[in-house]
């Protein structure tokens, strides 16, 4: 529904906090299906979507949630990066606003541990690739788009370089 498009037309990954492990660290599923997509099916576009009201998000800033789900707390390890962010770029934000931008963060950061797959690497350097982060909120359906041009989340009618 969100894409517009038919069964068959796209090829998801769905996993706990939309984590991409930084090649190496961890080759299992998410690494196999990410090379797999780009190196054999030849996938076009990646889209990094995280989402409002995010449970593994929720957990990273919370450990204590993660206290009896020692799966969760390991996968959690590849969001590292972004509870360093947090805790070093966002020390006064609270709540809600921190929440938010955590979610975000992540995106960005999943966003790079894919730059560090070979396969996408090859890709992206050949230009026949493009990588996107997305939130959706689960509440109004919307979705905004991480524009690098201004550095930020926006409505697709803000975009600058449509």
């Amino acid at each position: 529904m969100l894409t517009q498009t038919e069964p068959g037309d796209l090829f998801i990954l769905r996993n706990a906090g939309n984590l991409v492990p930084a090649y190496g660290a961890l080759i299992g599923g998410t690494t196999a299906t990410i090379e797999f997509g780009v190196s054999v099916l030849k996938v076009k576009e990646i889209v990094v979507c995280g989402h409002t009201d995010c449970g593994a998000m929720k957990a990273l800033l919370h450990p204590e949630l993660m206290e009896d789900l020692p799966a969760v707390r390991e996968w959690l390890r590849n969001a590292e990066s972004t509870r360093q962010i947090m805790k070093e770029i966002y020390p006064n934000l609270k709540g809600e606003e921190l929440f938010a931008a955590t979610i975000k963060e992540n995106v960005l950061m999943q966003l790079e541990h894919l730059r560090t797959h070979p396969a996408v690497a090859k890709r992206l350097r050949g230009g026949d690739l493009k990588l996107h982060g997305w939130i959706y909120s689960i509440a109004t359906g919307e979705v905004w788009l991480y524009d690098s041009a201004q550095g930020k989340f926006v409505f697709p009618k803000e975009l600058k370089n449509v």
